[in-house]
């Protein structure tokens, strides 16, 4: 995890709302070497007002948007909005040496600007540059951990809800941000249909909408506890199924051994909502790495030491 050693993280957005409700420390992430870069929204619709429609960053942007995701029935208009986003955030990062981001999703982004930010957010993971949603820093870096040990793209998810009655099986989802490689097939742009009703279907445009593929996988998520002045988490193994699920997003069916232990474990301890994954086994390894920077990691199941 040499990727670790002083990491600076770009926090794109404000501090955690109501929307975006992932609390964690920067003090007690400094204190392993990772540093956390805050740019406000403002500033980031600011440097987009500044950029002409022609501009080289925006225009190279738009052809990758385009050829990385179907935009069918997407407006000219809301495409290069999404264009200049990701060209702005691609400056940015670069400016202030920012390795990985966290981004103010919503709904500010679509009130003020028109867009979801979730393809430029999935391109980047796509490219081994981890992005998370809801400002959600530990998770960004959970992505982080995964894609460092395997080398492939992870993703952020949420924890969402059973499976019918099998207790080994739930449904990880997001609206979504979820990278090309996790998609069975090309994943489409589409709206985010969650908060559409509320700011407007036309400011919503922006979602890669899929399903997961089947596979093995590992998952992680490692927090700041901020009471006790630690870093913490938890990482395992299991497998996206092709159990058939019909919803909206980026969605799978995760088979996880011992699951409605891992979710006890997950309640009782005050972890977030969201998990990072990856398809690959190298759970154990991001387990024994979290142990050596001297962070608290529980390995579902139990490891034997």
């Amino acid at each position: 995890m040499k990727g670790l050693k002083n990491l600076r993280i770009g926090s794109i957005g404000a501090r955690p709302t109501a929307f975006n409700t992932v609390r964690y420390s920067e003090r007690i992430f400094e204190t392993s070497g990772i540093t956390i870069e805050t740019i406000d929204l403002s500033e980031i619709f600011g440097r987009i007002n500044r950029m002409q429609d022609t501009d080289d960053a925006a225009q190279a942007k738009l052809a990758a948007i385009k050829s990385y995701v179907t935009t069918a029935g997407i407006s000219d208009a809301a495409l290069l909005k999404m264009a200049k986003l990701g060209a702005v955030i691609d400056g940015w990062m670069k400016q202030a040496n920012v390795t990985i981001s966290a981004v103010q999703c919503w709904t500010s982004m679509e009130e003020f600007f028109g867009v979801v930010p979730c393809t430029i957010m999935s391109m980047m993971s796509n490219n081994l540059i981890p992005s998370a949603c809801e400002v959600d820093v530990p998770g960004t870096l959970s992505m982080y951990m995964l894609a460092l040990a395997s080398g492939t793209p992870s993703a952020l998810l949420d924890w969402n809800n059973n499976y019918g009655s099998h207790p080994d099986k739930c449904v990880c989802f997001h609206c979504s941000n979820l990278p090309k490689h996790f998609f069975a097939q090309a994943p489409t742009m589409d709206y985010q249909a969650i908060i559409a009703g509320t700011v407007g279907k036309e400011n919503t445009f922006g979602t890669c909408v899929g399903r997961v593929k089947a596979g093995g996988m590992s998952y992680a998520r490692y927090s700041t506890d901020d009471r006790r002045g630690v870093v913490r988490g938890y990482t395992g193994a299991g497998k996206f199924t092709d159990d058939p699920l019909e919803t909206f997003g980026g969605a799978g069916v995760a088979e996880i051994p011992q699951l409605q232990k891992l979710l006890k474990f997950i309640c009782r301890e005050g972890f977030e909502h969201h998990v990072a994954a990856n398809f690959s086994d190298v759970s154990k390894a991001v387990h024994e790495a979290a142990r050596y920077l001297g962070w608290e990691s529980h390995y579902h199941p139990a490891l034997e030491d």
